[in-house]
C-alpha cells in the first residue's frame, strides 16, 4: 500500500486565472483531512486572448507560461505522483492548446491535464462539498468561471447532476462589455444570453431540487466580498449574496458608467475588468433558477482536484471505479478482460519503460484499455472496437482527463484492424498498443489455457516477439495470426519479428 503523501499541489489553469494550492494531509481519527497551506494566484485572464477563430494570440500565452515558471519554482521538489495540474474551458476549445500545452509543461514540470466540462463539474463539487459543513437534504453548488459555468446537485459528497455550460465572466465581459461600458441595455443583453443557456438545464434542476444554494470560488467569492463590505445584502443579512444585493451592485455598477470608474470597498483591480459579465452571469442564474440566496465558499476545482489526487494515492482512484461501472453497463465478458489485462500487462512489464511514474501509469492505461476494448459488442459485432472507441471518446467518465481519455480510446480503437488509421494520432503509445494487440491475439480461444513461454522486446525501432517451436506446431492459427500481426506492423514501417527459438 502507497504511503499517504505529506504534501499534495493542484494547479488550476482557469479562463480568468491561474491557481496554485499546496496542502498538508493530515490523518485524524474522523479520517484524511487535507489542510491548504500555501496559494498562489496569477490573474492571467486566457480567455481575453482568444480570437474570434478560437486561437489564443501570443501575449495571453506569454502570460500564461510566465506564471507557471513562477509555479514550477515553488513545485521544484515535489514527487511527480503529488501533483495534478488541470486546465478548463479555454483550452478545450483553443485550436493551438497543444502548442501553448507544449511550453506549459516545460515551465511548470508537470504534465497538465485538460479536462471536459463534467469532470471539472464533478471535482468542483468535491472540492465545495469537503469544504462546508455538513448538511441534510441537497446542495445545488455552481461556479461561474472565466469561460465556462458548471452547475452541480449533489447529495453530501456524491454528485447527482452535472452540467458545464459556455458562459463565463472573461468571455461575457468581453462580448457585452469590451470596452468597460455598462448601461440598462448592455446589462439586460447580457443577463438574457446566460440565461437562455442556463434554460437548457432549469427545468430538470429545478424538479430534481435542492436545499441549500452554493456560489464557489473566484466570481462568488468576488461578489460576496463587493455586497457584504458595501451592505448591499438584505436587512439582517451578513453573509453570502442576496438577490438584493445583486441589483443593487447592477445599480452601482450602471451608475459609474464604466467598470473602471466604480468606487467600491473590496473591490479587487484584477476583478474589474471581469466584474460586469461575471455579474449579469450570477443575476442569470438567479432569476433563471429562481434563487434567493446563496452561500459562498472558496473550496473548488483546485481542492477537489486534490481530494482526487489523495484518492488515487490511496487506491480509491475514481478512474478504476468509472472503468469498473462501464464494464458492468455494456455487459463485458470480464474473464477474458482479465485475461487480456494481465497478459498485456506482463508483456509491457517486459519493456525497457526506465520512468517509474510512466510505467505505473502505462500499466493502469493497458489494464484499463483491456476490461474497455470490448464494450462496443454491445452495439454491434460487426467493427465492434470502432463502437468501443467511440463510447470511450465522447461517454463522461469521471476521474479522465481528456488527455487520459483520447489516449484509452486510441488503445480501444486500435487493439485490433488496421493500423493504418492510427499513424496519425497524436495520444496513442504504440508499446502499449503492441501489447495490448498481443494479447488480444493469444486470448482468442476465450478460455483459460496455458499461454506459452513468450519474451518480448522492443528492436530496431519496432518489436521482436520470440516464442518456442514446439508451441508453434501445435498452434498453427495463432502462428499464422502472427505473421499478419508482423506484416501489418511492417505496412506502417515499424518493424515487427517473430523469432522461433528451441
Amino acid at each position: 500500500m502507497h504511503k499517504t503523501p505529506h504534501l499534495l499541489a493542484a494547479v488550476d489553469l482557469g479562463s480568468n486565472s491561474f491557481r496554485l494550492i499546496i496542502a498538508r494531509v493530515e490523518k485524524t481519527f474522523a479520517g484524511t483531512q487535507i489542510d491548504p497551506v500555501d496559494a498562489l494566484r496569477e490573474p492571467v485572464r486566457l480567455a481575453a486572448g482568444l480570437t474570434r477563430d478560437k486561437f489564443l494570440d501570443q501575449p495571453a500565452q506569454s502570460r500564461g507560461w510566465d506564471a507557471l515558471k513562477r509555479f514550477g519554482e515553488r513545485l521544484r521538489d515535489f514527487h511527480p505522483d503529488h501533483v495534478r495540474a488541470v486546465a478548463t474551458n479555454t483550452l478545450r476549445v483553443a485550436k493551438n492548446a497543444d502548442e501553448f500545452l507544449d511550453e506549459a509543461e516545460r515551465a511548470l514540470g508537470f504534465p497538465i491535464e485538460v479536462i471536459a466540462g463534467r469532470e471539472e463539474a464533478r471535482l468542483i463539487y468535491a472540492g465545495a462539498a469537503h469544504s462546508m459543513p455538513a448538511s441534510n437534504g441537497k446542495r445545488l453548488v455552481f461556479d461561474i468561471g472565466g469561460g465556462s459555468t458548471e452547475f452541480i446537485i449533489g447529495d453530501e459528497y456524491d454528485p447527482l447532476m452535472m452540467e458545464s455550460l459556455y458562459i463565463g465572466c472573461v468571455t461575457h465581459s468581453r462580448q457585452f462589455f469590451p470596452s468597460g461600458n455598462v448601461d440598462d441595455y448592455a446589462m439586460r443583453q447580457a443577463e438574457l444570453a446566460a440565461k437562455r443557456e442556463i434554460q437548457v438545464i432549469s427545468s430538470l434542476y429545478k424538479r430534481t431540487g435542492w436545499d441549500q444554494a452554493v456560489g464557489s470560488s473566484g466570481t462568488a467569492r468576488a461578489i460576496a466580498e463587493l455586497v457584504e463590505a458595501n451592505q448591499f445584502n438584505d436587512a439582517g443579512v451578513t453573509h453570502g449574496i442576496t438577490r438584493g444585493a445583486l441589483e443593487r451592485l447592477k445599480r452601482a455598477l450602471i451608475k459609474a458608467e464604466n467598470v473602471n470608474r466604480l468606487k467600491l470597498a473590496a473591490l479587487k483591480a484584477d476583478r474589474v475588468p471581469v466584474l460586469a459579465g461575471g455579474l449579469s452571469i450570477m443575476l442569470a442564474v438567479f432569476e433563471e433558477l429562481g434563487i434567493d440566496y446563496v452561500d459562498t465558499t472558496d473550496g473548488a476545482l483546485r481542492l477537489g482536484v486534490l481530494y482526487d489526487l489523495l484518492g488515487r494515492s490511496q487506491h480509491q482512484d475514481t478512474r478504476a471505479v468509472t472503468v469498473e461501472g462501464f464494464s458492468r453497463r455494456y455487459g463485458v465478458d470480464r474473464a477474458q478482460a482479465e485475461r487480456i489485462a494481465a497478459l498485456a500487462t506482463g508483456f509491457y512489464n517486459q519493456l525497457n519503460e526506465t520512468d517509474p511514474q510512466r510505467r505505473t501509469q502505462g500499466a493502469l492505461l493497458l489494464g484499463w484499455a483491456a476490461m474497455l476494448h470490448e464494450i462496443g459488442l454491445s452495439i454491434s459485432h460487426s467493427a465492434y472496437h470502432k463502437h468501443s472507441a467511440y463510447i470511450a471518446t465522447h461517454a463522461d467518465m469521471p476521474g479522465f482527463s481528456r488527455t487520459d481519455q483520447a489516449r484509452l480510446a486510441a488503445l480501444v480503437l486500435g487493439h485490433a484492424g488496421k493500423l493504418g488509421k492510427l499513424t496519425q494520432t497524436r495520444d496513442l503509445d504504440w508499446r502499449l498498443l503492441f501489447c495490448l494487440r498481443l494479447a488480444v491475439l493469444l486470448c482468442r480461444r476465450r478460455i483459460d489455457v496455458a499461454t506459452p513461454m513468450l519474451a518480448v522486446r522492443e528492436h530496431d525501432g519496432g518489436f521482436e516477439v520470440r516464442l518456442s517451436h514446439s508451441w508453434v506446431d501445435d498452434n498453427p492459427l495463432t502462428e499464422y495470426s502472427l505473421v499478419q500481426e508482423a506484416a501489418e506492423w511492417e505496412k506502417i514501417g515499424r518493424h515487427y519479428r517473430v523469432v522461433y527459438v528451441d
